[in-house]
């Protein structure tokens, strides 16, 4: 078979990056890029790893990726797979390997013996959507993503005791 999953090494940190670029791209977000290849290089490989990213190859070549960590659901009493980014680079897209990337991170999960493999994507992203949803994806709608950065965060910050 053409493809290959395997996880990402330090030599791999080029590409890993060159796809976080391209993903940025492709959701109209590179101007959010603040992370250096270093910064990526110490999540993926430093003393206390914070990512994991498992590569996808077809033919031999690095055609897309999955860049996730493992979060914990206290409903469920177990972890699972928080799924940051996944990208399929367009020459390789429609062979199966966005599918293939997903059945992988499930089959980390029931290996594992984690509850769930949970991710967000752009609401603008109908073709994504599409796909999720033909795989049994359940979109949330009832639930709003959050996040606090930059002096939003200092600010809250200095409101702890």
């Amino acid at each position: 078979m053409p493809l290959i999953i395997r996880r990402a090494r330090p030599d791999d940190i080029g590409v890993v990056f060159a796809l976080i670029k391209e993903l940025a791209d492709y959701e109209k977000l590179t101007h959010e890029v603040e992370a250096t290849e270093a910064d990526i290089a110490e999540a993926l490989f430093g003393g206390t790893p914070r990512l994991t990213c498992d590569l996808a190859e077809w033919q031999g070549e690095v055609a897309g990726f999955a860049a996730w960590f493992v979060n914990f659901s206290t409903f469920a009493g177990k972890a699972g797979i928080y799924l940051e980014d996944l990208f399929v680079r367009p020459a390789f897209r429609r062979s199966g390997i966005g599918q293939a990337l997903l059945g992988h991170l499930a089959r980390t999960c029931i290996d594992n013996g984690w509850a769930r493999l949970q991710w967000s994507v752009l609401d603008w992203n109908t073709p994504s959507i599409t796909f999720y949803k033909s795989l049994g994806a359940e979109l949330m709608d009832e639930w709003t993503l959050c996040k606090v950065t930059g002096p939003a965060l200092s600010a809250l910050a200095g409101r702890a005791p």
